[in-house]
């Protein structure tokens, strides 16, 4: 073989010589328990890249351990989809671990590479490999789509579409009929394949030598790395296995299950760590002079009476003390637009209702992608009195920056902006917060946490990939 043609990835596949005709139609079912498996081995496998992105960084290794366990989803992944709908090669039931399986008609082997480049690492797996994903768009169906599949999401498991899909779905057809599988598109798909586990294997940081744009079609890799090329391939589990004294099949599926543990527990810290970040900056820093949360400033104008927010139902089941202990007081802040008097006020809904009833007013129903309120109109006439009177449960009036305070209780609320003279046309800037003192206590929580649960992550997923090799 022509060295300037190798490539370190060699993917493989052996046709069957007799397929069921009717068998490819129900493999998707069958193949349940292994989407269910490499939906958390590609969980895994994604937090483990993250990790092998830094160490390539800092120390230009792949960690050989990290590097096992990676080769081994792909491989596991190429044997399903070899046996469902990335090429219906085979009738023979896929085996679930992430050993290389020699007698399996689909095999997949990657060398690893002893040194790797530090700058690389930066910018191959998305900058230099776009030329490369937007031709996999043709093959797995649609350049938006095609770095998911790419990743391991979609390629080799799970329904195909594109060019791929469309070449096995015809081979499917054939093949019900007239019980053979066409050869020439057999070695068409593999080819199609061995290009995207090629680029997989370069987006997934486990070689710096660039994908050839070149299709070798065929069961065969024409150009892979060779069984005993002189470049080193980590070796499976099983000979790990010999030479460190047979550790035992249990063993390894415990390291198994912990790395895919450890990997879960990093995802839900960094979602615990990121929610804590984010409370402990808005407590840090959205805060006004007198300690209250504030939402940015919105301007409500109406051309009607009143505008009116939607309604608030608070309801403790008895518990008001959390109300006063969670959410604290409610402000609500405005300043007239127009130098008018202006009138805010907050109010249990019957009684609302019964004032404004039938008063022209705006209702805020929510807030369009712009963040912009929306209104729903209610049709009406002018309010008979002026707003202030008794009811109200807490009420401010002004010219200028008015403020109100309020105690919440149980019940349903709504709060109310008018003019204080009650006449048309209101116009402006509010807006409203609350003391949620617990927030900065909850957002340290989150991080503590986010701390402890990734430290256990770590702690699984080292064990998980190195023991067994100590």
């Amino acid at each position: 073989m022509d060295a300037r043609q190798a490539y370190p990835v060699r993917l493989e596949g052996e046709l069957d010589a007799k397929l069921s005709r009717w068998l490819w139609l129900v493999k998707w079912l069958l193949a349940i328990p292994h989407y269910i498996v490499l939906a958390f081995l590609w969980l895994a496998y994604f937090a483990l890249t993250v990790v092998a992105f830094f160490a390539v960084l800092f120390t230009g290794r792949y960690p050989r351990g990290i590097f096992a366990f990676n080769l081994g989803v792909l491989r596991w992944t190429w044997r399903v989809g070899f046996y469902t709908y990335a090429a219906l090669g085979t009738d023979r039931y896929p085996p679930f671990t992430l050993d290389d399986v020699p007698d399996y008609p689909a095999r997949l082997d990657i060398a690893y590479p002893e040194r790797l480049s530090r700058g690389l690492v930066l910018v191959k797996w998305w900058l230099l490999a776009i030329p490369h994903y937007v031709v996999l768009g043709l093959f797995l169906g649609g350049a938006s789509y095609t770095v998911a599949k790419t990743t391991g999401w979609v390629w080799g498991f799970g329904f195909q579409t594109g060019l791929i899909g469309f070449l096995v779905l015809v081979a499917g057809v054939v093949l019900l009929f007239r019980t053979t599988y066409p050869r020439g598109v057999f070695d068409l798909v593999l080819g199609l394949d061995r290009w995207v586990a090629r680029v997989v294997a370069y987006a997934g940081l486990m070689t710096d030598e660039y994908p050839p744009f070149r299709l070798d079609q065929g069961g065969a890799d024409p150009a892979g790395i060779a069984p005993g090329a002189p470049a080193e391939v980590v070796p499976s589990e099983p000979a790990a296995a010999e030479t460190a004294g047979a550790a035992p099949s249990g063993g390894r599926a415990g390291r198994i299950v912990l790395v895919v543990l450890g990997s879960i527990a990093a995802i839900l810290a960094f979602g615990l760590l990121t929610g804590g970040c984010a409370l402990v900056g808005v407590d840090r820093i959205a805060r006004d002079d007198d300690g209250f949360l504030m939402s940015p400033t919105e301007d409500l104008r109406t051309s009607t009476y009143a505008i009116v927010s939607d309604r608030a139902e608070l309801d403790t089941d008895g518990a008001e003390w959390a109300l006063e202990t969670f959410l604290g007081t409610v402000r609500v802040r405005a300043e007239s637009e127009t130098g008018r008097e202006i009138f805010i006020g907050i109010g249990r809904e019957r009684e609302v209702a019964a004032y404004l009833g039938q008063v022209e007013r705006d209702v805020v129903s929510g807030l369009d992608f712009d963040g912009d309120p929306e209104y729903e109109r209610r049709p009406g006439r002018a309010p008979r009195t002026e707003p202030v009177n008794t009811f109200w449960a807490a009420s401010a009036s002004g010219t200028g920056e008015v403020t109100l305070d309020w105690e919440p209780e149980d019940g349903d609320w709504r709060v109310v902006l008018m003019n204080a003279d009650g006449s048309r046309g209101v116009s402006a800037d509010v807006s409203i917060g609350a003391e949620l003192d617990p927030l900065l206590w909850i957002g340290i929580g989150l991080l503590v946490a986010g701390g402890l649960l990734a430290a256990a992550a770590a702690l699984a997923i080292t064990f998980g990939v190195r023991h067994g090799r100590t």
